[in-house]
């Protein structure tokens, strides 16, 4: 796994900024802009509390001996979700009011590289562009159209147990951005499942996606080597090269209702919370935020609640 300071690539007066550890080069605009130095990741790393890491194997790979595998033969197709033509199933999707896992085939298991069960271990295939936005910052746009369902990138960064990732989130002033992402899963037998990811200092594109109430991505937990899963973005819909690139922080979209738990703030506490400039016609005005974890209300990070059966 690789890791890279951006910097500045050479051809053609573009920026790239991974630095040369993606597959697609991620351009920069406009020229002679950039965003504040951090380490690029293609991939989560363990956080420097070292309770996690991403990288560990603990999965048994499956024994099909097809250059790609199918269900139901294949035990990691058996778990949860699948692809079709290297795309997420959106019909299935589509009708069920929440959001399923997927697990992908590992490094342990013996069907091949070009198996249809391997993607978003790939990594970055499309063309991507971070740019700067008029009111939100930076934000990431397609460079390429992108067909719904297909895998658009990861949100990458640091690993973090709870105690760090709270440690964190409350040193932080109102004014720095957060990128930090609580992800929860609702699990049929009532357990749920916590994964903190922190891209501030390492992370890769998927940082500079900006929130929408109407958003064109949807993140999925996807598995590989470990329970500890990749936040996967997939395109809810066909996007158009130059698009903006966005997703729900609070996770209702594509989700069942009942598996958010955002804080409904206090009218007084509106004025700590954080504008949403994602102008769509159901903006709510503010940025998602849950107070439930954090007790810092204006840094609250993004949390993602997502329910399987």
């Amino acid at each position: 796994m690789g890791a890279a300071l951006w910097r500045w690539g050479r051809g053609a007066g573009m920026a790239e900024l991974s630095g040369g550890s993606e597959a697609v080069a991620v351009a920069l605009w406009p020229p002679g802009e950039a965003p504040p130095a951090f380490q690029y990741s293609p991939e989560s790393v363990a956080g420097a509390d070292g309770e996690l890491d991403p990288t560990e194997v603990t999965f048994p790979g499956c024994s099909c001996r097809s250059s790609s595998c199918e269900a139901p033969a294949c035990p990691c197709l058996s778990r949860g979700h699948s692809y079709s033509s290297l795309r997420l199933r959106l019909a299935e999707q589509q009708q069920q009011p929440f959001s399923r896992p997927v697990f992908e085939c590992n490094s342990l298991c013996c069907c091949g590289e070009g198996c249809q069960n391997r993607l978003v271990q790939r990594g970055l295939r499309l063309r991507l562009q971070v740019f700067r936005t008029q009111r939100k910052g930076w934000g990431v746009r397609a460079l390429e159209p992108v067909p719904a369902g297909s895998f658009v990138c990861e949100y990458a960064g640091e690993v973090l147990g709870f105690a760090e990732a709270q440690r964190r989130i409350q040193a932080q002033s109102p004014q720095q951005p957060n990128y930090i992402i609580a992800v929860r899963e609702h699990l049929h037998d009532g357990r749920v499942m916590e994964t903190f990811v922190d891209p501030t200092r390492v992370g890769n594109v998927g940082r500079f996606l900006n929130h929408s109430c109407e958003p064109n991505l949807f993140m999925v937990p996807v598995r590989v080597d470990s329970m500890v899963p990749k936040l996967a973005l997939f395109a809810a819909a066909d996007i158009s090269a130059g698009e903006e690139l966005s997703y729900d922080y609070s996770g209702r979209f594509r989700n069942s209702p009942g598996a958010s738990r955002e804080h409904k703030p206090l009218e007084e506490e509106n004025s700590l919370r954080k504008p949403c400039y994602c102008g769509s016609r159901t903006c709510a005005s503010f940025l998602p935020w849950d107070s439930s974890l954090f007790s810092t209300p204006a840094s609250s990070p993004q949390t993602f609640s997502l329910k399987h059966t």
